[in-house]
C-alpha cells in the first residue's frame, strides 16, 4: 500500500472514531437526561431497561479515549441544562433531578482520575453545607454534583454544620466560595452567623457567599450581607460565572 493510501486510511480512521465518540457522548447526554445509571435502571421512556446507561457508556467512552473535557462539556453539563429546563416547565419533579444528578456525580466520580491527568484544572474549592440545626440535603446535594459537573472542587460539610466548622473549612481550603443552604425558617439565621463571623476574623473579603433554600429570598441575602441568592443548582452556576468575569 503506498504511503498516500495509508494516510486516506488514516485520517478516515479518525473520522470514524470522531464520530463514534460524538455518538457516545450523545448517549451518556441521553441516559443522564433520562436518570438512568446502570443498564437494569427504567428510563422516563418506555424500552430502555437492559440497555447500557451512563455507567456502562462511561466505561466504553474511557477505554475509547475520548477526551474527558469534552465527555464533562458535551455529556453532563448539557444534559443537565436540558434537565434544568424540564424542571422549570414541570416536566420534571425533584426525584426525577435527583435521579439526573446522581448519574452526573457516578459519571464525575469515574472522570476524576483522567481530568487530573490531562491537566483540566479547578474552577475553585467551593465549600458547600447545611447550617447548624437543619437536616434537608437534597437541595444541597444537587447543587454538590452539578458544581462538580461544572468543573468546581467541591468540599461537602454535609447537614447540620456549625458556623465553626465552616469557617475552619474556608481557612484549611483557602476556598474562594461558600453555599449555604436552609430549609427551616428557625435555622435561616444560622446564614447570617456565618457571614458575620467571616467579617469578624478577616476572612470575609476572600470569599463570596451565596445561600439558597426555601425560606431564603434575594432580599434575605441582601439583610445579612452575602453575595447572592440562588433558587437552584443553575442559578448558582450563572452566579459563579457573574463572579470570575
Amino acid at each position: 500500500m503506498n504511503p498516500q493510501a495509508l494516510r486516506i486510511k488514516s485520517i478516515n480512521y479518525q473520522e470514524e472514531s470522531s464520530v463514534n465518540h460524538q455518538e457516545l457522548i450523545e448517549k451518556i447526554a441521553f441516559n443522564v437526561i433520562q436518570g438512568r445509571l446502570e443498564a437494569e435502571d427504567e428510563g422516563f421512556d418506555a424500552g430502555l431497561e437492559g440497555q447500557p446507561a451512563v455507567t456502562e457508556l462511561m466505561q466504553q467512552a474511557l477505554e475509547q479515549g475520548v477526551d474527558p473535557k469534552d465527555i464533562v462539556i458535551g455529556a453532563l453539563t448539557r444534559s443537565m441544562e436540558m434537565v434544568g429546563e424540564k424542571f422549570e416547565r414541570n416536566e420534571y419533579l425533584i426525584p426525577d433531578m435527583l435521579a439526573s444528578a446522581e448519574c452526573v456525580g457516578a459519571a464525575m466520580e469515574m472522570l476524576a482520575p483522567h481530568l487530573m491527568k490531562a491537566g483540566i484544572k479547578s474552577k475553585g474549592k467551593f465549600i458547600i453545607a447545611t447550617v447548624a440545626g437543619d437536616l434537608h440535603d437534597i437541595g444541597k446535594n444537587i447543587v454538590a454534583i452539578m458544581l462538580k459537573g461544572a468543573g468546581y472542587e467541591v468540599i461537602d460539610l454535609g447537614t447540620d454544620v456549625s458556623v465553626d466548622r465552616i469557617l475552619e473549612a474556608v481557612r484549611e481550603h483557602q476556598a474562594p466560595y461558600v453555599g449555604l443552604s436552609a430549609l427551616l425558617t428557625t435555622t435561616m439565621r444560622v446564614m447570617g452567623e456565618v457571614v458575620q463571623k467571616l467579617d469578624e476574623q478577616g476572612l470575609r473579603q476572600q470569599v463570596k457567599v451565596l445561600i439558597g433554600g426555601a425560606p431564603t429570598s434575594t432580599e434575605f441575602a441582601q439583610q445579612i450581607g452575602a453575595d447572592a441568592y440562588c433558587k437552584d443548582a443553575f442559578q448558582a452556576i450563572d452566579k459563579l460565572k457573574t463572579f470570575k468575569s
